[in-house]
């Protein structure tokens, strides 16, 4: 199967360079470009691409509304997010992963650091740059830009999930993988993938990164101090 991409940034230098880069991959390729986050909406309605590599800061629309255009538009719900930006952690950022993104990559990252978030992004999973603390995420997170703590909506509907389903939930705000969720849990990796998604559909979560905003939003799990 071929994931198909849709690059995002206002920089023509830059997209080439991603095309060139996403093209040469034979599991990969590109469906179009977009030099603004109103163009970026636009080609994801007409391509419906699984991947879209977006950067933040585009003049006009940005790529945090655009994300977020994205992001509350049904026929666009396979369509995975990551956002590409030169600040590895910033309120941005955080807002981008509130907004519908599936997570974020430093434009610095290696070639195979984005093309490996591209198969993750696409296979559903969780996107943390791998420079960032998961600390200062979740710091971000629970404090946000309103700082009003836990949402009291997002609290009550964690009552909808079963016991095992919030231990698994937790582990996945910690960033763990299904494998490592299963080593700690003694169960199959397959059996950790049916409760996620049965969180997610509970919970009404896009992906792995929509479950971690939730998961701290919700005052389920509290941000690191250290």
């Amino acid at each position: 199967m071929t994931i198909r991409v849709l690059l995002a940034d206002d920089q023509a230098l830059l997209r080439s360079a991603f095309r060139v880069l996403v093209d040469s991959e034979p599991d990969m390729e590109v469906v179009g470009e977009a030099s603004d986050g109103g163009e970026a909406v636009r080609l994801a309605k007409e391509y419906v691409p699984d991947v879209v590599l977006m950067d933040i800061r585009m003049p006009g629309t940005d790529g945090l509304a655009a994300t977020r255009q994205i992001g509350a538009d049904p026929s666009l719900a396979q369509v995975r997010v990551v956002i590409l930006t030169t600040f590895e952690v910033d309120d941005y950022v955080v807002r981008a992963l509130r907004a519908g993104a599936s997570g974020f990559l430093g434009k610095g990252s290696e070639p195979d650091e984005l093309l490996n978030a591209i198969r993750v992004a696409a296979g559903g999973e969780a996107l943390l740059s791998p420079a960032a603390t998961k600390g200062l995420i979740a710091r971000f997170l629970a404090g946000g830009d309103d700082g009003d703590g836990p949402d009291p909506a997002r609290s009550e509907r964690l009552g909808t999930l079963t016991g095992r389903e919030r231990e698994v939930l937790v582990l996945v705000a910690g960033g763990h993988s299904n494998d490592e969720i299963a080593e700690r849990l003694a169960v199959s990796p397959l059996t950790v993938k049916t409760h996620v998604n049965r969180a997610m559909a509970k919970l009404g979560a896009r992906d792995r990164a929509q479950l971690v905003v939730i998961a701290y939003e919700s005052g389920l799990v509290r941000p690191r101090t250290d």
